[in-house]
């Protein structure tokens, strides 16, 4: 449910509200818009339905929020959400290019690479300190030293930092190394680990799970914004079906669906989503054409010789060629690389 206020609503009104909320039993949220500010009610909607909320000063209108999930819906705010990372802002007009090499496996080499990648565009820098493998004898990562590689990356780059987090325990330090923190597709519906990140502002990456639903993927969002964190971008990788030629099928038309029914910015992983370095460009270009807010993009100066998924990493070279291509893409669809 939403509460409505009046374009002249005062803060002590608000804060009334708030409080009449809380007395309630019932979590809430601010959003301020451009022509009118709401307060979102988390909680049993039941236990409003014989509360005259509309009787209480400042309030215009109280409205239900027909979709289950409930803050990460177009009806609890209309304007898209644009997230602040390091100066980089992801879901306006300008397109967030997240790139680097599936796993951190050397300093010198993911150095090497966050300078390539910047240097043909990218806005952030991708990198797996921690890797959840299907097999238990496949390389697991660096871990903390792997952090420390992106830390360094950082540092001589500028470029902010997203990798993957697997364990609640692990959430202060990635809370200090990493500038935003990924949820893989694999621990979409790990409930604590959700909230876990949801009880910080740390913007999250939030990955759509193997077999996930669009309904189940925005709940999942909706478990990470419920606890108060507002900073989550949704991430689609491709699900699993009946295709074996390719590792997924890459679900594009979740790209307008999710941009429909959400406010929270879309990123496309199109590496992951097709298993196949000659696939990722032109999966990457429609995505823009399909209006992603942004894509997380393997690169690797060795894919053969990678530790973890160098098949479908692309060298710079063809890094650097397909940011030519997508800035005239994106110039198309009124973007802008």
């Amino acid at each position: 449910m939403i509460i409505v206020l009046k374009p002249e609503a005062t803060e002590r009104e608000v804060d009334h509200i708030i409080d009449r909320l809380r007395e309630l039993g019932l979590k809430s949220q601010i959003s301020t818009g451009q022509e009118r500010t709401i307060i979102g009610v988390i909680g049993d909607d039941r236990i409003l339905q014989n509360q005259p909320l509309t009787a209480l000063p400042g309030v215009e209108s109280v409205l239900p929020i027909l979709a289950p999930w409930k803050l990460v819906s177009r009806e609890f705010k209309r304007e898209g959400t644009i997230i602040e990372v390091g100066g980089v802002k992801i879901g306006g007009k300008k397109l967030a290019i997240m790139a680097g090499p599936c796993a951190v496996e050397r300093l010198e080499l993911t150095v090497g690479i966050a300078h390539e990648v910047k240097s043909a565009g990218a806005t952030v820098l991708r990198g797996g300190a921690y890797k959840p493998r299907t097999s238990p004898y496949s390389f697991q990562g660096l871990g903390r030293e792997g952090l420390d590689y992106l830390v360094e990356a950082k540092k001589q780059t500028g470029l902010p930092v997203v990798s993957e987090i697997l364990d609640t325990r692990d959430i202060e330090l990635f809370l200090e190394k990493a500038d935003i923190i990924q949820i893989g597709a694999r621990n979409m519906q790990n409930f604590e680990l959700l909230k876990e990140v949801g009880a910080y502002d740390k913007p999250v990456l939030l990955k759509r799970g193997l077999s996930a639903t669009i309904k189940e993927f925005l709940l999942s969002a909706e478990y990470i914004m419920s606890r108060g964190n507002r900073n989550v971008m949704l991430c689609e990788r491709g699900i699993r079906t009946f295709e074996t030629q390719y590792r997924n099928t890459l679900d594009l038309a979740a790209i307008p669906t999710l941009k429909e029914l959400s406010h929270l910015p879309v990123i496309v992983d199109p590496s992951h989503a097709t298993g196949k370095w000659n696939l990722v460009a032109p999966m990457s270009k429609a995505a823009v054409a399909a209006g992603a807010d942004g894509l997380l993009i393997e690169v690797h100066s060795n894919p053969e010789c990678a530790l973890c998924d160098g098949e479908e990493s692309i060298k710079p070279s063809k890094f650097k060629e397909l940011m030519h291509d997508l800035s005239n893409i994106a110039r198309a669809v009124g973007r802008e690389i």
